[in-house]
């Protein structure tokens, strides 16, 4: 990218947040963070005539009008229907600040009283981690249990019991590699959106210091510091590069730049969350055959189900025992009906 398009494409980024702000502003009438937005707004124009200024050196004619794009205007419209903290993902998607705001009381940053207060990490723990190996584990046990009962059903009315632990164990790969394809691919689009957010604001940072000094401090002053501390914080933190990165990615984009998580790590345990819940209806198929492994699967799977279902609750909050119930009866509905189907199919192609 040369110089010339990349002052223009701030011009644009810089008019775009404005325009979003001044909807989100509107939206938030009546509110504490209606002139939070409404500071945001002027300072992001503010930031765009520093823009035309370096498009004016390099004999770049400015747009006359600035004409926001189909996503911002959709955005807008949703902001204005639904509200702010509703559509909180996609503006920080957007690279709109002080959406840090919308997270009080739900996560673990503390909100900072004083500099030293400032940058401490918050901690998401191994629960996110945790949380999608349980799913993965009841995503791998209800979809291989479903296929194995449907299949079951069919090799029962056939005579062909063999079939069910083929069909079990392509279920289980196939299952377990379209999940980690998929998770990689899901964290490494996200990881990639998060770098690129994090490399315009260090660009902007290192271009224009005292604006980032002045829009952090709106952040804090939004969040209940007094402004004269709120503006000795945010203008001590911009001095120091690295710590104002960090602390600006935080607050004004709502991200941890330290858990941006790892493509192949999720990727990889996607994968063996999947195997370890679809290998769980096979057990019984490995050590005996006909009704007696149809008996065993179910039993297996139910105990398995309710085991799952318990430690979502873990997430949810509900009982542990309603959670278990619950997942036994939505992965027992499935297994039934996959079962009467298959059954069906194999009466007839007999």
């Amino acid at each position: 990218m040369t110089k010339h398009n990349h002052a223009l494409e701030g011009w644009i980024e810089e008019k775009r947040s404005a325009y979003l702000y001044r909807n989100i502003a509107s939206a938030e009438s009546g509110t504490q963070n209606q002139s939070l937005f409404t500071e945001l707004a002027n300072a992001a124009e503010q930031q765009s005539k520093l823009w035309e200024i370096e498009l004016i050196k390099a004999g770049i004619d400015i747009p006359t009008q600035f004409e926001p794009d189909v996503r911002s205007r959709l955005v807008s419209g949703l902001v204005k229907r639904l509200g702010t903290r509703t559509m909180r993902p996609v503006l920080s998607a957007m690279k709109v600040r002080g959406m840090a705001i919308y997270t009080q009381g739900t996560s673990h940053h503390i909100m900072p009283t004083s500099l030293d207060d400032v940058g401490q990490r918050h901690k998401l723990g191994s629960h996110g981690n945790l949380r999608a190996a349980v799913f993965g584990i009841n995503d791998g046990l209800v979809s291989n249990a479903s296929l194995i009962m449907g299949v079951a059903g069919a090799a029962s009315a056939m005579g062909q019991s063999q079939i069910v632990l083929i069909s079990g164990l392509a279920g289980l790969l196939a299952g377990a590699f379209s999940m980690a394809a998929g998770e990689y691919i899901s964290v490494r689009s996200q990881r990639e959106m998060f770098e690129y957010q994090i490399g315009l604001e260090r660009e902007e940072l290192a271009q224009y210091p005292e604006e980032e000094a002045a829009e952090l401090a709106l952040i804090y002053i939004a969040k209940g510091m007094q402004k004269a501390e709120a503006e000795r914080v945010a203008n001590t933190l911009i001095a120091d590069p690295e710590r104002a990165l960090d602390t600006l990615a935080r607050e004004e984009l709502g991200l941890n730049p330290d858990e941006l998580g790892s493509p192949w790590g999720a990727a990889i345990s996607s994968f063996l969350a999947f195997c370890t819940g679809a290998a769980i209806p096979l057990l019984p198929f490995l050590f005996t055959t006909g009704e007696q492994a149809l008996q065993a699967l179910m039993a297996v799977t139910a105990l398995a189900l309710f085991l799952v279902g318990a430690s979502i609750s873990l997430f949810t909050g509900r009982h542990a025992v309603w959670g278990g119930l619950r997942m036994l009866l939505i992965g027992g509905a499935a297994g039934i009906a996959t079962y009467s189907m298959g059954s069906l199919l194999g009466v007839s192609l007999n």
